[in-house]
């Protein structure tokens, strides 16, 4: 049976200070008035039916999430002691799954991308789906086709085309010959002219019991320890096995300890990858989410009353839409105000709010951030 897991664990340090730590960026209304979390729902229906879409996240965010997804099953939310990165986050996953569904096909999508048009990111999941049911032993990633040489991004090498024996019904498939982190941009350049590289989207299509076996071969202590919680999962040990057990699993992501060795050929499984042939906005800093709000003639993006005078290619974001921020001779600048903090810089600098929450919360510990 088809299952999706929403990984939403994601802290977005760089969306700070609207996104804060007991209010993480997928939590955040600023698409529309929806949030990233209610989006990536959203786009799973008509593929997934909303009674086998699960949540991964922090146990912290459990009530504000089954409010931004009423639709969820308070079953189907799997709670995070800590973030321990995807590998564990996606193996927790598996293996609930397996223990209640042998025969489990998961997708693992993200929860802060906003991703169009919604039929192509169907007709791609469904691809995947496919594949994986007739080939058991099959890893399937998506990859979208470059826009731009993309330095920020990691990128698939795709190989031949994969057949699985019979036609697929939905679109093309390909064997990976490699991943390849981000790039300079000589490289970058040369992998978007090539035609043979893709951006690596961070989903995943697969057999439960494919990716416990190879995460068994590759990271024993995660597969030990994650069927030990599932092994009590049902039972009142839950909450302590849990707590006991996932704080101590090796903190790695799933394209480390899985994806890169098993395209390598070490593991039993077989990578391939399906394009998604999408507009895919990773909403992960600034001037990504400034992408998503309305722009005036002088290319200011807003989300609140402004007032401003001479001033050009600034982002303006209030947690108050009724809250003014008024500006004078103000060139490409990022303010971000919220009821207890005002963040200002240069959009050059956006990638740097990361280290400016650090520096936060080492004078002013966790009272902001």
């Amino acid at each position: 049976m088809r299952y999706a897991v929403i990984v939403a664990g994601g802290a977005g340090t760089r969306l700070w200070p609207l996104s804060r730590a007991a209010h993480p960026k997928q939590l955040l209304s600023v698409v529309g008035g929806r949030s990233l979390l209610r989006l990536a729902f959203e786009r799973l229906v008509g593929v997934v039916p909303p009674e086998r879409i699960f949540v991964c996240a922090g146990s912290v965010h459990r009530d504000a999430i089954l409010e931004h997804l009423p639709e969820l099953p308070h079953d189907n939310f799997l709670g995070e002691p800590l973030a321990r990165d995807t590998a564990n986050a996606i193996g927790l996953g598996c293996a609930l799954l397996a223990r209640r569904d042998p025969d489990a096909t998961v997708a693992f999508v993200t929860s802060d991308h906003v991703i169009e048009p919604i039929d192509e990111f169907h007709d791609a999941l469904r691809t995947a789906f496919d594949v994986v049911e007739r080939d058991p032993q099959v890893l399937a990633t998506f990859g979208i086709p470059p826009s731009s040489p993309h330095t920020g991004l990691g990128y698939i090498e795709r190989a031949e085309p994969y057949r699985p024996g019979e036609p697929l019904a939905g679109g093309e498939v390909f064997a990976v010959s490699a991943f390849i982190e981000k790039p300079g941009l000589e490289a970058a350049r040369e992998y978007y002219a090539s035609g043979r590289y893709l951006w690596n989207s961070g989903m995943f299509v697969w057999r439960a019991d494919t990716l416990l076996r190879e995460l068994e071969t590759f990271l024993p202590a995660s597969h030990a320890g994650l069927t030990r919680i599932a092994k009590a999962w049902d039972t009142p040990e839950r909450d302590a096995t849990l707590r006991e057990v996932y704080t101590s699993l090796p903190k790695i992501s799933i394209d480390y300890a899985v994806m890169e060795p098993a395209a390598r050929g070490e593991g039993a499984a077989r990578v391939v990858v399906v394009p998604m042939a999408v507009d895919w906005l990773d909403v992960g800093s600034w001037p990504a989410l400034a992408r998503t709000l309305e722009n005036d003639s002088s290319q200011n993006a807003a989300n609140t009353v402004t007032v401003l005078v001479d001033s050009e290619g600034n982002i303006v974001v209030s947690d108050d839409p009724e809250h003014l921020v008024a500006t004078v001779g103000l060139r490409d600048t990022i303010i971000v105000h919220t009821r207890d903090v005002t963040m200002v810089c240069p959009k050059n600098s956006a990638e740097r709010v990361k280290d400016l929450v650090a520096r936060v919360h080492d004078a002013h510990g966790g009272r902001y951030s």
